[in-house]
Formats: C-alpha cells, sequence, structure tokens
C-alpha cells in the first residue's frame, strides 16, 4: 500500500505505528496508516489481518 521512498514500516514491523497517516478523522478519534493499520486516540491499534492491539498509554499518577 506505501508508495513513499523510503517506504513506510509493514503492520508487522515493531514500528509499524510510524508509518505515514493516509486519512485521519480525529472528531473520531482514529487515522489509517498507509500500511493499513488503524490507530485510535486511546493508542490502541487495529492491525490489517484483524489483529487488535490493546491501547498501551500510561496513566499519570497510578
Amino acid at each position: 500500500m506505501c508508495s513513499h521512498q523510503p517506504p513506510c514500516p509493514t503492520a508487522e514491523s515493531p514500528h509499524h505505528h510510524t508509518a505515514a497517516v493516509v486519512t485521519a478523522h480525529p472528531e473520531q478519534g482514529w487515522s489509517l496508516l498507509c500500511n493499513g493499520t488503524i490507530v485510535f486516540d486511546d493508542t490502541g491499534e487495529l492491525l490489517p489481518d484483524g489483529r487488535v492491539v490493546d491501547p498501551h498509554r500510561t496513566t499519570a499518577g497510578v
């Protein structure tokens, strides 16, 4: 899906979340990356193969 040079990391890469944003919907809380990953404002992710990555942000003061 990515046509950037150098290409963005694939969805299988440990750094997949650094791929370029193709479309952003901040009013809905998500963005589509060029590697097919959907990232959510709560730091959760939906990978192109349907796997879910749970939110991983830290909470302050806990």
